[in-house]
């Protein structure tokens, strides 16, 4: 008599769950963000289609003293990079090479600069601003500025911004903006303008914009003055001597921008750095602050800004940077004695952060982007490293019960990645909310590196951080990874230290059981 076997379902369900390319996440509660959202991503850049380690930095020019302003400038032919630190001007050469310039000095090494024309101009509210150029002739000028004006004090020039074809000073702790009496002119007699007359909120001057959202320079332009307490007063027309030229077109109110360096130009628009957000002027200006908050151009992060903002929104170094050449903006972050840096893909709008990049200013330099920091200036975008020591990178997938909200024991995970060479990884799954903090192999690379099927993974201590190699093949790694996990949502916790690897994360496949039986 033949035995009849019972019929056995496979219960083994497999899912494919993509890389979070919409990036991090601090806005959605855990139990209802998207899978495609971040809870964490460190070092890790959100792509169109896949998550890729960030690029590294090298040393370009060594310093005494902190480098607290990075300038450009260009003429022609005539290109120039400039370093403030220790009180003094120096001109970089070439990776390892600086001139300082000896008739020079700076109370303080943190500038606003701007250049008009061709002249470079430097303030920082406790000099007499100073300016360089190039003369036809070729020669070098570093000096002081060539502007007066009855009842300015030089030295209390804290900013600068161009608009409407005139240089704009602003006076430190005043609403009082300077202007050349003649627009276009870089020398001369200033005239001022007082914002104690319009300005509804007090505070003291900030910064001035060009606005325009076409992407470009023309009559239609709006100049925009910022000041400290959120008030952005729109001004159309060229002629400021001129009533029927100049107009306010509005006097709005925004969250109090953070620095002198508050403004970032982008595309036509100007991205504020202000204590609720790094938010565009075109999705505030037309609000109250109530419902510009929630149209921030940060909102995915608007959490962890507010935290940044509300401790450290009196430190120097807040800056905003367009790095084209990755697609990315960068918004430099004091934290606690060091920095951070909050970056968006411009493409897609998707967020991550930046760590152990002690940066103190940025600049970008003949298409390339630099940063200063406490010893020197370093150039980013070179390489796979932080000048030689390992870029540490952690993403932790949003909460998924990956389309079922049934009980689920998770046995294999594969996460399909590029790399160019080996690299060692641990990831893991945390279940239902839990944080577990599986750390690294100290020495990652090939030693101590276990791939699957080489040793039978139940012997390891902690079988849910695997360790592993992957070949230096540029094809796509597939390599099941056995786990050991039961519950409802699964976080999947990517994590790598790495020395010179360039790494790209697209997805995870996922091989769970459902729960009957499972307890």
């Amino acid at each position: 008599m033949l035995l009849k076997l019972p019929i056995r379902n496979n219960k083994s369900v497999n899912v494919a769950l993509p890389a979070p390319t919409k990036g991090l996440n601090a806005r959605d509660s855990l139990a209802n963000m998207d899978a495609g959202f971040a809870i964490v991503m460190d070092n890790y850049v959100p792509k169109d289609t896949k998550v890729a380690l960030r690029a590294g930095y090298v040393s370009y020019v060594l310093f005494d003293n902190a480098v607290e302003t990075l300038a450009s400038y260009q003429s022609g032919e005539n290109l120039r990079f400039f370093a403030i630190s220790g009180g003094k001007a120096y001109k970089i050469n070439s990776r390892g090479q600086k001139d300082a310039y000896e008739n020079v000095e700076f109370s303080t090494s943190y500038c606003q600069t701007a250049q008009y024309k061709n002249y470079l101009y430097f303030v920082n509210g406790q000099d007499t601003p100073k300016v360089f150029y190039i003369d036809a002739e070729g020669v070098e000028h570093f000096e002081n500025w060539g502007f007066n004006a009855g009842g300015l004090i030089p030295a209390s020039i804290v900013n600068i911004g161009v608009s409407k074809q005139r240089l704009w000073f602003v006076e430190k702790n005043s609403l009082k903006v300077w202007y050349p009496e003649v627009a276009g002119n870089i020398s001369g007699t200033l005239q001022c303008f007082d914002f104690s007359q319009v300005s509804r909120f007090g505070g003291h001057l900030v910064a001035v914009a060009n606005w325009t959202q076409d992407g470009g320079q023309g009559i239609d332009d709006l100049t925009v003055f910022i000041t400290s307490e959120g008030e952005a007063l729109v001004y159309s027309g060229s002629n400021i001597n001129d009533a029927s030229d100049w107009k306010l077109r509005g006097s709005y109110k925004i969250s109090a921008p953070i620095g002198y360096q508050c403004l970032v130009p982008y595309l036509g628009d100007v991205v504020v750095i202000s204590e609720d957000g790094y938010i565009p002027l075109s999705k505030a200006l037309p609000l109250d602050q109530v419902s510009a908050s929630s149209l921030a151009f940060s909102d995915a992060i608007r959490g962890l800004v507010l935290e940044r903002t509300a401790q450290n929104a009196k430190q120097k170094g807040w800056q905003g940077i367009i790095y084209n050449r990755g697609g990315i903006a960068i918004f430099n972050v004091p934290v606690a004695n060091q920095f951070e840096q909050h970056v968006i893909n411009l493409n897609t709008g998707a967020w991550c952060r930046w760590t152990n990049i002690r940066a103190l200013c940025w600049k970008m330099f003949d298409g390339r982007l630099y940063f200063g920091a406490q010893n020197g200036v370093y150039l980013y975008d070179e390489g796979y490293s932080d000048n030689g020591q390992p870029i540490v990178g952690v993403v932790e997938q949003a909460y998924t019960d990956l389309g079922t909200a049934s009980l689920k024991k998770i046995q294999l995970i594969n996460p399909r990645t590029k790399a160019s060479s080996q690299y060692g990884l641990v990831i893991y799954t945390n279940m239902d909310m839990e944080k577990q903090n599986i750390d690294y192999s100290e020495s990652i690379g090939y030693a101590g590196i276990t791939k699957w099927n080489a040793v039978k993974w139940s012997t390891m201590a902690r079988p849910v951080g695997t360790k592993w190699g992957i070949s230096g093949s540029k094809l796509m790694q597939s390599q099941w990874l056995a786990v050991s996990a039961t519950g409802y949502k699964l976080s999947v916790v990517f994590k790598t230290k790495t020395s010179g690897k360039f790494i790209e994360w697209f997805e995870t496949d996922i091989r769970y059981e459902l729960g009957n039986g499972v307890l």
